[in-house]
């Protein structure tokens, strides 16, 4: 679209795109969800255009959108949906280096004005962006793991354990060896006053 003529406009845009079209949103979910399952990203955009005393209008892009996307649980491990929601201001100017000059003054984003812009990209970069870090429920539904699941991890501490009952000494616990260490080392500093 000719982003400039659209915000010149200032007429509203909305659609819902389905997560087909946003594929690298897609790309960060999980592997094993089925994008015909996910409800589509409904999104608005709006042109503004801000009288100056001087010159021209500044351009600005007001956008909105609204996804639910199915995650993994990082505490958990278990399939967790979150919103993810977007609601930014953009100003759009002529050129490059008045994008720069102005990027490094304001905290909106700064954009260069095209005739062939597109805004399910634009859409599609602020959802990742908004997107979680580190996906997580509220509160999990089951209590997380917390043993190590590794094979033969379980099988070495039980060893050691039974190695330990039997008086099997080559195989000594690390924590008791280490108590025998500070035992020695405070007997042997309390009565040594020379």
């Amino acid at each position: 679209m000719d982003i400039g003529a659209f915000i010149d406009s200032e007429a509203p845009l909305e659609g819902q795109s389905p997560l087909a079209e946003l594929p690298r949103v897609a790309e960060g979910l999980p592997p094993d969800v089925a994008h015909g399952t996910v409800e589509p990203v409904t999104w608005r955009a709006q042109g503004r255009l801000l009288a100056q005393r001087v010159g021209e209008p500044q351009r600005w892009l007001d956008l909105k959108a609204h996804a639910l996307l199915p995650w993994t649980c990082q505490r958990c491990l278990q399939p967790v949906t979150l919103p993810v929601e977007i609601d930014r201001t953009i100003r759009f100017v002529a050129d490059e280096s008045t994008a720069a000059e102005l990027d490094a003054d304001l905290e909106d984003d700064v954009l260069v004005t095209s005739r062939s812009f597109d805004l399910l990209d634009l859409i599609e970069d602020e959802l990742i962006m908004a997107s979680p870090l580190v996906p997580r429920h509220d509160e999990c539904p089951q209590p997380p793991k917390m043993s190590v699941s590794d094979p033969g991890v379980d099988d070495e501490t039980h060893a050691l354990q039974e190695g330990e009952a039997d008086g099997d000494t080559s195989r000594k616990n690390p924590f008791a060896v280490l108590a025998q260490l500070k035992k020695g080392a405070a007997g042997g500093t309390s009565g040594d006053k020379s």
